[in-house]
């Protein structure tokens, strides 16, 4: 028989430690580490079984070979299938983030009520809400009439036993952390219970060509929380996002083996659900007749889909020793980087100068492409010239003040002239197909941009 073993384990990142520490290691977070007993690993395995019999070999196959396309089953929400690539892939398991209240479950509800209408047949386990509950949300959603099979329960045995039964085509455990197993000596929500159990319905989804949704509480740093390889399990990690005091919702798929990586998917909040947002660039952008200092549109992509955003900027004379800078929505060193390119290569003065940066309706922007546009925030603000009007820009900025080229810059034109803008500013040259339909203003150095807009 094994013998118990007791490793000391934290909850936060899952690293194991033959002692009690108040601080983790690994993560660098105090009070997380707890006992946990569990069965003692098996020795070393030997080329036999443990019955002498020689074990199974591998067998190798070439790279080449025919390839048959993943079928993919359309959720009738085409926000949500934009971010998984397409629609849900039978036997795939995704496993779904966010923080406490943004709307994980209605997102879900709605996803399993238009599974239902294409036919598909959807169970729905919450082992943190009760039926009566669910049964509420459906209802002030109108969707009690979805053909969804609802439960409540917590044990791992029980559900597995029900769902070989059942063999549902899509299966949502809300969520992985309240599962647990009597198999494992340890509390519920713990780091083995999470990743055993997660195994286990992952296991059970891939056997029987089950959807599986996991839902994922997620820490105070806004990442999933319990051990990082749950995230490496699943197929798909999809992070359900909003801002304070905000209506829209992003879903956001950092993993995904089956489409794109960095789609996004928009939503906003009603008190009937979650609507889908078709075009976020009109979201994100003021309607002004008249062109306003300090104001530049970014026509940026958010995984495939371009999107415009506008970066507003504001700055004033300082009355402290040491000027503010505030950035809202961007990278604040990514800011510091900016003003010291403008103030070296470009001879503005930003050093009695409080500075203000803001991403408009609170989108959160990390892409390099950026740059251009915030300078051009800043340059308009400091000299108190607005853009030209109706004009979209983006261009990387580098520490030599040189203005690069980014990608895809015919989606990013497209979309400007979609919505109505009638010049680019960007790094490439005026003869070029992505800019003959538009104004383009093509600068190679900041300073040129600068001397352009002192004129």
């Amino acid at each position: 028989m094994a013998r118990a073993a007791e490793n000391f384990v934290c909850q936060s990142c899952g690293a194991t430690y033959s002692k009690w520490a108040g601080r983790c290691d690994a993560c660098g977070q105090w009070n997380t580490i707890e006992l946990e007993i569990s069965e003692a690993p098996p020795g070393s395995h030997s080329a036999k079984t443990a019955k002498g019999r020689p074990a199974k070999t591998l067998e190798f196959v070439s790279l080449k070979g025919e390839i048959a396309e993943a079928p993919r089953l359309p959720s009738g929400n085409s926000e949500f299938d934009r971010a998984t690539g397409g629609g849900l892939v039978p036997g795939s398991a995704l496993l779904i983030g966010g923080d406490p209240g943004v709307g994980k479950s209605t997102l879900l509800l709605q996803i399993a009520a238009g599974l239902c209408r294409s036919g598909s047949r959807v169970a729905y386990i919450s082992g943190e809400e009760s039926v009566a509950q669910i049964r509420l949300r459906a209802s002030r959603m109108g969707l009690e009439d979805a053909p969804v099979e609802l439960a409540s329960a917590t044990s791992l045995s029980t559900i597995l036993a029900t769902l070989k039964k059942q063999k549902p085509d899509v299966l949502i455990m809300d969520s992985i952390q309240t599962v647990w197993s009597d198999t494992i000596p340890a509390a519920p929500g713990t780091v083995t219970q999470v990743r055993s159990c997660a195994q286990e319905l992952v296991r059970f989804a891939k056997q029987s060509g089950c959807v599986l949704f996991l839902v994922g509480h997620v820490t105070k740093d806004g990442q999933i929380a319990g051990p990082r390889v749950v995230e490496h399990m699943v197929d798909a990690v999809l992070y359900f996002e909003s801002e304070t005091g905000r209506s829209y919702r992003i879903l956001r798929a950092v993993k995904n083996r089956f489409g794109a990586a960095h789609e996004i998917g928009v939503f906003e909040m009603t008190a009937k659900g979650l609507r889908e947002i078709s075009n976020p660039s009109e979201l994100f952008l003021t309607e002004t007749e008249n062109a306003v200092s300090g104001m530049a549109v970014f026509a940026g992509i958010e995984g495939t889909r371009p999107m415009l955003v506008e970066i507003q900027a504001l700055v004033s004379p300082s009355s402290l020793g040491a000027p503010r800078r505030a950035v809202v929505g961007w990278d604040s060193a990514r800011l510091s980087m900016l003003l010291a390119v403008l103030e070296t290569r470009c001879g503005l003065d930003f050093g009695r100068l409080d500075v203000f940066l803001n991403i408009a309706g609170g989108l959160r922007i990390g892409e390099p492409a950026a740059d251009l546009a915030a300078a051009a925030a800043l340059v308009s603000s400091v000299l108190d010239r607005p853009l030209p009007a109706k004009s979209a820009v983006f261009g990387e900025i580098g520490l030599s003040g040189a203005i690069r080229p980014v990608t895809q810059t015919e989606a990013r034109v497209n979309e400007a002239a979609k919505l109505g803008f009638e010049a680019i500013i960007g790094p490439w040259g005026k003869d070029s197909e992505d800019s003959k339909a538009m104004k383009a203003y093509s600068f190679d150095q900041l300073p040129d941009f600068v001397r352009w807009m002192q004129k």
